[in-house]
């Protein structure tokens, strides 16, 4: 029988393949180090954490129905998550995401979610077809590894109406894909410095201005991260900045996903604005010092 879920993650579930260098890289680097390749993905890595802060996490994506695809459902399935809702494709290949990171930071990443693309809206399925209650009423995080059209139709979607949406662009790549959601001023958008500035055409010296310029342009709820300077949430009702605890950076690839995973997780329990922020950018410092896994 499905296990009843208290959040939707709609969106990446690949595989991550992680090179890391305890030495400083530039372009063209050839370091010794390690390589390492786990499940990820922004949606799966924000429903890892959310499971490891006691949430019971439903992934909706698109997985192949090939090797690589059966290892990755039997890891979710091992860590946690429902996998009941994943679209298995017979002809589309399971997704990658490829990054290099030196002591300095991430290098170079590419994300290969060609095939979530390609699945389209088959991934929502699931909302209407009786297998998830609809209007869903619930939590659901989404990232901005689906297509600009499929997010403008989640964006005005009935099924989704009534949800909680918590928004990710997955890369400052793909930021302008958060648009349909600025327009239609839904769900809370959690960005950084540079992704605020991709959406706002212009660049910010803080996350608080950054906030403030989202919410002037339509935006209902916005969370703007800026690595190790202050983080700043906004609404109607103001804005709440705050600064991480400062610590060693052992590693970048996920830390904003556990961000928003523990920010997420500490406003379903219940913890006021400026408590989830903390506890939130708590979290993310103890994964950022390679304290905790995802």
């Amino acid at each position: 029988m499905t296990q009843t879920p208290d959040i939707l993650c709609i969106g990446s579930v690949l595989w991550d393949v992680i090179g890391r260098s305890d030495a400083q890289m530039r372009q063209g680097s050839d370091m010794p180090g390690r390589i390492t390749q786990l499940p990820g993905g922004v949606a799966l890595n924000i429903g890892m954490a959310l499971s490891r802060f006691g949430l019971t996490p439903a992934l909706l994506s698109a997985v192949g129905r090939d090797t690589q695809g059966d290892a990755l459902i039997t890891a979710c399935k091992a860590r946690g998550l429902i996998t009941d809702y994943i679209y298995r494709s017979d002809d589309l290949p399971t997704d990658k995401y490829m990054a290099v990171e030196g002591a300095n930071g991430l290098i170079a990443a590419i994300a290969d979610a060609h095939s979530l693309e390609a699945a389209g809206d088959k991934i929502l399925q699931p909302l209407s077809d009786g297998l998830l209650t609809s209007p869903y009423t619930g939590a659901v995080a989404l990232d901005g590894n689906l297509t600009l059209d499929l997010l403008g139709q989640i964006a005005q979607s009935p099924l989704l109406a009534q949800a909680d949406l918590r928004v990710a662009p997955a890369s400052p790549g793909k930021a302008m894909r958060l648009m349909p959601f600025m327009r239609a001023s839904r769900g809370t958008l959690y960005v950084n410095l540079e992704e605020a500035g991709l959406l706002c055409q212009t660049s910010f010296d803080s996350s608080k201005a950054a906030a403030e310029a989202m919410m002037g342009r339509g935006a209902k709820r916005v969370v703007v991260t800026s690595g190790a300077d202050p983080t700043t949430v906004a609404d109607k009702d103001g804005t709440i900045t705050q600064s991480p605890p400062p610590v060693t950076v052992a590693r970048i690839t996920g830390a904003g996903d556990t961000f928003m995973a523990a920010h997420i997780a500490s406003e379903i329990n219940g913890l006021a604005a400026e408590e989830a922020l903390r506890s939130a950018l708590d979290a993310a410092a103890l994964y950022v010092s390679g304290e905790t896994t995802i």
